[in-house]
């Protein structure tokens, strides 16, 4: 019984391990969210950082800052989903068939 616990921990280290190294390779990759027909566009690291924001001079009006507002929004939570769908594509691999609160 202690060979199986034993090899159990070895185990879910090794799992362990493998997630942290996924973790760290998740900042390192970056997604991409837009709005507008991609007049906004921003870019979001797997650990959802925003690193760059591109708006195209075509949809600065100042008239009409409320619109532009509302694009940066949807770029940003655009690229934010993605980034929550790169993470849980990355990192789901490892939560599969362990019980809550091992990793």
């Amino acid at each position: 019984m202690r060979n199986n616990m034993n090899q159990m921990m070895k185990q879910v280290k090794k799992m362990q391990s493998q997630m942290m190294k996924a973790q760290e390779e998740l900042k390192e990759k970056t997604v991409e969210g837009t709005a507008g027909g991609g007049v906004v566009t921003v870019t979001v690291t797997g650990d959802k950082k925003v690193t760059d924001v591109v708006i195209k001079p075509e949809v600065i009006d100042p008239d009409d800052v409320e619109m532009l507002q509302d694009l940066v929004v949807a770029a940003l939570n655009d690229g934010l989903n993605k980034a929550d769908e790169l993470a849980n594509e990355d990192l789901g691999k490892f939560a599969g068939g362990l019980p809550p609160g091992l990793l």
